[in-house]
């Protein structure tokens, strides 16, 4: 199969590995998208690509459930914009877009399923990070699509355990991105992207958010921290500690947030389009973090132990 072929199909595939500190780490292979991403020739010379040749990416986030098999955030798709030397996504066409699900990837025999692509009446428009919690739930949010003239309002949910089930946590983010559990399990932490602000969600139970006395508009949650300047925030992990990780665009780190909203440093990255971090490594104390204006994956040794995620290295 070769890049410049009319004629090819083009799928997105995923590599994991269960014991990423070992010294010869095994890995498997699997189809992480039900439906075809891209036909024909494709070009990783970024501006330089003629036009419709670098549609083949989807953003996805994965996580292994209690089953052993990958839950993965199918964003529907995007397009993609050129930005100061790199690509950025932007709306997908309508007939690019196949609208945002949840999906599950059985790693043994590679089979995708669709487990949600709405939730009651209402569809899922892009789903973007997910934390499974001790029980089997899996907490999900919804970032959405921004287009031309409007944008979609963001939401997060749960699928109860077992997967047969989904209700809403809470509708109406600005909107929702990167999610993460407090190592109690009674906080669910959600990052607004353009305000760079990170709420906090307290838990009667799993899966249901605790009512509280609405700070000005039906806000459920309590905003705990917001960044100054031009900064947005992207998905994020949390460390043993209780420290909430959240990937920052533009000005390009890893801003580290207590539990009481206090920064605790900013780790610089050398990429104003960092997206994502995650923990492993001995005593999970090395960060991986997605450079996405570069197109890299960087490792680099971290502070403090990351929390271990339930059903991968808990």
């Amino acid at each position: 199969m070769a890049k410049g072929d009319k004629n090819v199909s083009w799928n997105v595939f995923f590599a994991q590995t269960l014991n990423a500190s070992a010294r010869e780490p095994v890995f498997t292979v699997s189809q992480a998208s039900d439906h075809i991403n891209h036909f024909g020739v494709i070009c990783n010379l970024g501006l330089l690509c003629a036009s419709g040749t670098r549609t083949l990416a989807d953003f996805f986030q994965a996580a292994i459930g209690p089953d052993g098999k990958c839950y993965i955030c199918n964003s529907g798709g995007f397009s993609w914009v050129p930005s100061r030397g790199t690509m950025m996504p932007g709306a997908p066409e309508p007939h690019e877009y196949i609208g945002g699900s949840i999906q599950r990837v059985d790693l043994a025999n590679g089979k995708v399923e669709t487990l949600f692509d709405k939730c009651g009446e209402h569809p899922l428009k892009g789903p973007n990070d997910l934390v499974f919690d001790k029980y089997g739930g899996l907490w999900f949010s919804d970032l959405g699509k921004r287009r031309a003239r409007d944008m979609d309002v963001g939401a997060f949910y749960y699928i109860k355990p077992g997967g047969k089930e989904i209700v809403e946590g809470v509708f109406g983010m600005l909107p929702a991105n990167g999610i993460g559990l407090s190592p109690d399990e009674n906080t669910v932490y959600v990052a607004e992207t353009p305000t760079a602000r990170l709420w906090a969600f307290d838990l009667s139970a799993p899966g249901t958010v605790k009512p509280r006395d609405v700070i000005y508009r039906g806000e459920r949650g309590k905003p705990i921290a917001g960044l100054g300047g031009y900064q947005m925030f992207d998905s994020l992990a949390v460390e043993a500690c209780g420290n909430i990780c959240v990937a920052t665009l533009i000005s390009g780190c890893i801003s580290v947030i207590a539990p009481d909203g206090t920064i605790v440093e900013q780790v610089p990255t050398g990429d104003r389009v960092t997206t994502n971090i995650a923990f492993g490594g001995p005593e999970l104390k090395t960060a991986y973090i997605t450079l996405s204006g570069k197109g890299e994956l960087i490792a680099m040794d971290w502070a403090r132990p990351g929390l271990a995620l339930n059903f991968l290295n808990k």
